[in-house]
């Protein structure tokens, strides 16, 4: 299949996300309770639910997405390049809705591209757009479709080749096959702090953006194409 895939059908994405509220203080009671309970296999020895609130972001239920990046591969002679775009602000509805209008403009076979993407970018992009009462585009759904008929690449099940027993990271590919990292300012762990104390959005833009560029290159690597060059890769506001 992946030999076969036409780059410039394919969207390449990542989403950062954070807990809902900037404090275990000032989440409402009724969620607070249930993080108590959804907390309680994460939590080690003498940690309460309020010590681990700062990883409520994993979870569809109690995070929000703050930010969604995309990369659209284009084409020009024989080189290879990548349109990067961000979506990010503070409105989860309006961020949504603007990246929902972007893959209305694109075909309904489109194929879309994330590291981890079916574990953890696709269901909780799916979740928040229901959350927010809007409706799932068509490149998202994948109810009653044959496994086959799922136009989705996830590069970390391309690297598992079969093999189930482990998680390996962005980061660790991206050295393993000497791609520049995308880790060189903020790591995820960092995004809470930078939005709920720094508010600093363009610069999780900037680190997801990366991430973009990274699975695209990922992407290459595993299509046995040459990288691209930085030139190519083109970053639009």
């Amino acid at each position: 299949m992946l030999e076969t895939i036409d780059l410039q059908q394919v969207m390449v994405l990542d989403i950062e996300t954070v807990p809902q509220y900037p404090s275990f203080e000032e989440v409402p009671e009724i969620f607070r309770d249930l993080w108590e309970r959804k907390s309680t296999l994460q939590r080690k020895d003498g940690e309460t639910a309020a010590d681990i609130y700062s990883r409520a972001g994993i979870w569809a239920e109690f995070g929000k997405i703050i930010c969604i990046s995309v990369g659209i591969f284009t084409r020009q002679a024989d080189r290879i390049g990548l349109r990067v775009k961000s979506f990010a602000g503070d409105d989860e509805c309006k961020l949504l809705q603007d990246f929902m209008a972007l893959l209305d403009k694109q075909p309904s076979n489109l194929t879309l591209c994330a590291h981890n993407g079916r574990e953890f970018d696709f269901p909780y992009l799916c979740r928040r757009t229901l959350i927010n009462e809007l409706c799932i585009p068509s490149q998202l759904r994948i109810s009653g479709k044959k496994p086959w008929e799922v136009n989705h690449i996830d590069t970390l099940e391309l690297w598992k080749f079969g093999d189930f027993k482990s998680y390996t990271s962005l980061n660790l590919l991206a050295a393993v096959f000497n791609i520049p990292t995308p880790k060189d300012d903020i790591s995820g762990s960092d995004v809470y702090r930078v939005y709920w104390e720094e508010h600093d959005l363009n610069r999780i833009a900037t680190y997801c953006q990366k991430d973009v560029i990274t699975t695209a290159q990922l992407l290459l690597r595993f299509k046995e194409l040459a990288p691209m060059k930085d030139e190519d890769v083109v970053i639009v506001n």
